[in-house]
């Protein structure tokens, strides 16, 4: 099976360790409670069906049932955390942990580098704006941020984006992209990164009413009363706009300043208005 630290869902990776056990001996779910000391011979089994959760201290025990060494049964906690975390703080706290421990024994999560990149608004902002200030020092990128960040931030963050392969660096300093539209894809961690960045980017998105001259920015709104049918109609067509803007913002290699589109459409009343026979 996997290495444990290709995984991000616990109860998947119990279902895979059963069956490989199975296949190979005469293992069974009650043999697996037992030594990891639960009472109920399908306890585990349920916990895997998503039916029943792990305690930390259950996780523990269950880890060293499964023979995980120190690091991987640390790593084993954190996706148990991670499954039931209440809010996306939490969620986030795990995963950073998960990604932490991979790490530090030299492996890669699937998704942790696209975690990293959505996780904080510096890393896109600056994998456009590098490439636009050749031989520029970190002080200087940091200087054309807004909001204003360290040299110590944009090193960093440069230093992912090289790593991850979102960005290239030549010989001289200068840095160029690897490819030009960076999306999710379809992935199941990143999109908690992705909120985050949705709520750094809107309270961006209010100081700027006041920081940025009118003529540089453009601000505008709809309130609207619509149908089921009518709202998927137009999340598509903002799907269709956002490739328009993609096509003309990648249309020229040049850059003159990094912009930021948020596109929002969102409910301003609680439930749906019940129709009249």
């Amino acid at each position: 099976m996997k290495d444990i630290l290709e995984y991000t869902d616990y109860r998947q990776y119990i279902a895979d360790y059963y069956a490989d056990r199975k296949a190979k001996t005469a293992f069974s779910w009650q043999e697996f409670a037992k030594t990891a000391g639960f009472s109920s011979p399908v306890y585990l089994k349920y916990v895997s069906e998503g039916r029943f959760n792990l305690s930390e201290e259950a996780a523990v025990r269950t880890a060293k049932s499964m023979h995980l060494a120190d690091f991987e049964c640390a790593f084993f906690v954190e996706m148990v955390k991670f499954d039931h975390a209440k809010n996306d703080d939490e969620k986030r706290a795990a995963f950073s942990k998960m990604i932490s421990i991979a790490d530090a024994n030299k492996a890669k999560i699937l998704e942790g580098e696209s975690f990293r990149f959505f996780a904080d608004w510096k890393n896109p902002v600056l994998r456009e704006l590098a490439p636009a200030m050749p031989g520029a020092k970190p002080l200087a990128l940091a200087h054309a941020c807004r909001p204003e960040i360290s040299a110590a931030e944009v090193s960093e963050s440069l230093n992912f984006l090289v790593k991850a392969d979102l960005l290239k660096k030549d010989k001289d300093g200068n840095y160029a992209q690897t490819d030009k539209v960076v999306t999710t894809g379809p992935m199941d961690v990143t999109p908690l990164a992705v909120r985050g960045m949705h709520r750094q980017m809107g309270e961006f998105a209010l100081d700027a009413i006041e920081s940025v001259p009118q003529d540089e920015r453009h601000f505008s709104g709809l309130t609207l009363g619509i149908t089921r049918e009518a709202y998927e109609e137009i999340v598509q067509r903002i799907a269709e706009f956002r490739k328009d803007i993609i096509a003309i913002a990648t249309r020229k290699p040049a850059t003159d300043e990094v912009y930021r589109l948020n596109v929002q459409f969102f409910p301003m009343t609680n439930k749906s208005l019940n129709k009249k026979d």
